[in-house]
């Protein structure tokens, strides 16, 4: 007999709130009309779940149990409002027939095209009314399933911020009266990229965490790539979904590689590539393939995803395709001009022509002031230095880029490397 706690109950429950909040709120906001009223319901659904499930057990479609629940405080919520606006006796009879009618439209509302809901409530949480940050926490919160806890824990930002985002974000989205619908012809194309954008600042942060002590930080990636195949699928022929979907799967391709049994930091030239993920890369090849059958070869994901498979189809890091990576990366300063865009140019050209022309190209942009604060570019300047010989400049280098970066990991593995400039220029013989 296997025994069922009620631990293993809560388990359940917050694996099955991950994989069904999003179609709840969803299904919610095209009945109400009011993304934050959605929530609150979706959430009594949830209280509900956890009174309940831990007695009576899981039932066989939790989804269903969870959307019913849901439906039922919608109904009660709407005679509760009826009754405020109205005197009592001016109800009566009205209000039952009222009721009686809007429980059919109720099912048909929740139960009918989960696909368009959810592409609906994609695009209120990305939003242009909203800043970037409230974006981010907004979709982590409605569409990933995440908590305000642990929105804040994975940003390294205090928790009440994170809540007063959303809590703001929800009242923009009323006050501005955002339909639930899908935006057409220029306006889709603007709100996609928001979209896209959100989910790769999100998978970003969890790839390579600006603070804090953890140099990954995998559910973000997760949260990320589980959203961004969602909208694949929303979106089929749209090429850019495919091209950032195929960027996220072979990034994360490499997530065991990229750190040591203690959670250090292994640099991409250093890695076992026999621990990738070959299923992610494949997925992601076949994303890109998508992308590119679909006309979207030269779209900003897309082209970065194309970057990320010269790596995937590398064997070694010796077999690296750096010509072709150099070259995409020109093609991506061309569509998106970006410093960062050009620092990565220079490393890929630092990596097909010699260090000296990498260095040339990082030289010419140390007078960007958007990189001024950069912590990547002092340590691409020191690595390329350290492979020229100049040991002390690089040394400096790294330590600047120490300075600069919040991340404990990063930090240790820039300070190791200055160490080892410092003990390499000691045993240097003069000349």
């Amino acid at each position: 007999m296997v025994v069922v706690t009620t631990s293993d109950t809560h388990r359940a429950i917050d694996a099955v709130w991950r994989i069904e909040s999003a179609k709840l709120i969803a299904g919610l906001t095209r009945l109400v009309r009011d993304v934050g009223l959605a929530e609150d319901l979706a959430q009594d659904a949830l209280v509900a779940a956890l009174e309940r499930w831990p007695e009576s057990g899981v039932p066989d479609n939790p989804g269903a149990w969870l959307m019913a629940t849901a439906k039922h405080r919608a109904i009660d919520r709407l005679r509760r409002d009826r009754l405020h606006e109205r005197k009592h006796d001016q109800i009566g009879h009205e209000l039952e027939s009222q009721l009686e009618r809007a429980v059919p439209d109720l099912d048909a509302a929740i139960d009918d095209h989960v696909g368009d809901d959810l592409l609906r409530l994609v695009f209120i949480s990305c939003h242009p009314v909203l800043s970037t940050e409230a974006r981010v926490a907004l979709t982590l919160r409605l569409l990933g399933g995440l908590t305000t806890e642990e929105i804040a824990r994975a940003f390294l930002v205090p928790e009440p911020t994170i809540a007063q985002r959303i809590v703001r974000a929800k009242r923009t989205l009323a006050e501005a009266r955002v339909p639930f619908e899908v935006p057409r012809g220029e306006e889709f194309t603007a709100r996609l990229s928001s979209v896209l954008q959100v989910l790769y600042l999100v998978f970003n942060e969890g790839y390579s965490a600006t603070a804090g002590d953890d140099w990954l930080r995998p559910a973000l990636c997760e949260d990320a790539l589980r959203l961004g195949r969602i909208l694949a699928g929303l979106v089929p022929d749209e090429p850019e979904a495919h091209g950032l979907v195929a960027l996220m799967e072979i990034q994360a391709s490499r997530s065991r590689a990229r750190v040591s049994s203690s959670g250090e930091p292994v640099l991409l030239l250093d890695q076992n590539r026999a621990r990738w993920d070959q299923l992610l890369i494949r997925r992601g090849l076949n994303a890109l393939a998508r992308a590119e059958s679909l006309g979207g070869a030269s779209g900003p994901y897309a082209l970065q995803a194309a970057i990320a498979a010269c790596h995937a189809r590398a064997h070694t890091a010796a077999d690296t395709d750096w010509a072709r990576i150099a070259s995409l990366y020109a093609e991506l300063a061309e569509r998106t001009p970006s410093p960062i865009v050009e620092l990565n140019r220079a490393v890929a050209v630092g990596m097909a022509d010699g260090p000296a022309a990498g260095l040339d190209l990082v030289d010419a942009l140390t007078a960007e002031p958007s990189l001024k604060a950069y912590h990547l570019l002092p340590s691409v300047r020191g690595d390329l230095l350290a492979k020229l010989g100049r040991r002390d400049e690089a040394r400096a280098e790294f330590e600047r880029a120490a300075s600069l970066t919040r991340n404990a990991r990063e930090q240790a593995l820039l300070l190791a490397r200055a160490a080892e400039c410092a003990e390499g220029a000691a045993t240097t013989p003069s000349t």
